[in-house]
């Protein structure tokens, strides 16, 4: 259902000018799907969709022509490589040291993926905690963090 409405979101942007969330919502409804104000508000920031200027200077929202990274371990690994200068486990837990005020990037890059062995981060200014589901998955995480930082 989500790409479903994800490729619609794209027809419509690509066909009238959107200027809104609620204008999109609205022509959303008129091909027959329903959705609310936050997940219109989820599909522009996970579909990369930008507000450009028409020329009769109004706005409406169009694809970023900045390239997006599918692979989201790419994308890891580039927030990683930027921001991350240390990690150690601790039994169920992996701690990653980051530059000032980046721990919250790469907690939220790692959150994105879905990992079915973290259980949840906790980012503060340069320090992200990482619960993982036992001993083994920290530990198999940390060796991936090594990879990618290599």
């Amino acid at each position: 259902m989500k790409k479903e409405r994800q490729n619609a979101v794209l027809r419509v942007i690509a066909a009238t000018d959107v200027e809104t969330q609620n204008h999109l919502i609205d022509e959303l409804r008129k091909i027959g799907i329903e959705s609310t104000q936050a997940t219109v508000s989820r599909d522009i920031r996970e579909l990369h969709l930008i507000k450009e200027m028409t020329s009769s200077g109004s706005y409406r929202y169009t694809v970023s022509e900045r390239p997006v990274m599918q692979n989201q371990k790419v994308r890891l690994k580039s927030i990683f490589k930027e921001s991350v200068t240390s990690y150690a486990n601790a039994q169920n837990l992996v701690v990653i040291k980051t530059l000032p005020s980046l721990a919250p990037a790469a907690c939220s890059a790692i959150d994105s993926m879905g990992l079915k062995n973290i259980i949840g981060t906790i980012a503060g200014d340069d320090t992200g905690f990482l619960a993982m589901q036992d001993t083994a998955a920290a530990e198999k995480f940390c060796k991936e963090i090594e990879e990618m930082l290599k």
